[in-house]
């Protein structure tokens, strides 16, 4: 697909040629896409609803997305109709964001990570490449996440009964760790890598595991995390 941009979109950012920037949405300042991103992709539904076989087609049914000053979206990003990217906001390559979600400012979002369905992320957190994300999770402020993580929304798939995890403020998730359909994941808990996580976490515990089961708290991990730098 070669680049567009809308002539509804406000765009007072950067758009490199090569981008596609759908309906009315609104790029701000010091923002930059980068080619071969698709800004304001429309859902399922309008998709079908399409005659045509051009990019005029899709913008026709695109309600847009919005993207706060200072984002940085690199090559190969999707970003679907209805999201919002809180200012500085920066994306890796590959990203994909389906409608409804919401970033908040100054979230990093690593490559290939998806947020698949309505998502919530809060401010300041670190979400690093290959995570998963699917629809109804909710991600407080100043998370960390580890490569590879992946979240569920559904205990006995396939079904309807969808429960959204929610991961509070302040957590660390290890590398690889499983956080199963419904989890709570307390404030400033921290999951080890490779956990699987299948009940709910109080705050400040640190949880080890398959099933995750609670190892000590947080005041013992911050101790270790602080020798471990002091002695690098």
């Amino acid at each position: 697909m070669q680049g567009y941009v809308s002539p509804r979109a406000l765009v007072k950012g950067i758009v490199m040629e090569g981008a596609v920037v759908l309906g009315p949405s609104r790029i701000g300042e010091g923002a930059i896409v980068d080619a071969m991103v698709t800004v304001g992709y429309p859902t399922r539904s309008k998709l079908l609803s399409i005659s045509g076989r051009n990019v005029e087609s899709l913008d026709e049914v695109s309600s847009g997305s919005e993207l706060e000053k200072g984002c940085v979206v690199r090559r190969g990003c999707v970003i679907y109709e209805q999201v919002v990217l809180g200012e500085g906001v920066e994306l890796g390559h590959n990203v994909l964001i389906r409608s409804g979600s919401r970033v908040g400012r100054r979230t990093r979002i690593g490559t290939g990570t998806q947020l698949d369905g309505e998502v919530t992320v809060g401010e300041g957190c670190s979400i690093q490449s290959m995570c998963y994300l699917p629809h109804l999770t909710k991600v407080g402020s100043n998370v960390f996440m580890g490569p590879n993580v992946v979240v569920m929304n559904d205990r006995y798939p396939p079904s309807e009964d969808l429960r959204g995890a929610e991961i509070l403020d302040g957590s660390v998730i290890g590398a690889g760790a499983l956080i199963m359909a419904g989890v709570r994941i307390g404030s400033r808990a921290v999951i080890g890598a490779g956990a699987v996580v299948t009940r709910d976490v109080s705050d400040g515990d640190v949880v080890i595991g398959v099933p995750a089961r609670v190892a000590y708290g947080r005041g013992v991990y911050e101790s270790r995390r602080h020798s471990s730098i002091s002695r690098a």
